[in-house]
């Protein structure tokens, strides 16, 4: 599956624009970047199975702003049949939640910590400078 994804960068001059491109052609999956907008503000990346949010956040590290705008999908037109496909027995849509990955950085399981308590007197009998 294509995806168009636009980000908003701030790239105040060429150099910017130049490494906020470097920085998208090397992601994974990626066919075309081209710069768009009224302020020349906005990356476009075209590719199949692009993470949109893996790359918005290698911008930040490397830019400091950048806003992920959409992430829509994109259909070639030549491999369209000319008239609307018609599906004489349709599949019944699910009504059930596509279960979200799970976060490979949290563990599956509750975690459990060992608090230990110390005793603190505010006001000690001794001092320990004499």
């Amino acid at each position: 599956m294509k995806q168009k994804i636009v980000i908003k960068v701030q790239m105040p001059c060429d150099k910017c624009r130049s490494k906020a491109m470097k920085i998208a052609s090397k992601a994974n999956g990626v066919n075309s970047v081209a710069i768009e907008g009224s302020d020349r503000d906005q990356l476009v990346v075209i590719g199949e199975g692009v993470d949109s949010a893996n790359l918005t956040c290698s911008l930040r590290k490397k830019l400091c702003y950048a806003t992920l705008r959409s992430v829509e999908e994109v259909k070639d037109e030549q491999n369209e049949p000319e008239g609307p496909e018609q599906n004489p027995n349709p599949e019944p849509i699910s009504t059930d939640c596509p279960q979200l990955p799970k976060c490979p950085q949290y563990p599956p399981y509750p975690v459990t910590y060992e608090v230990k308590v110390y005793d603190y007197t505010p006001n000690p009998s001794y001092c320990p400078i004499m």
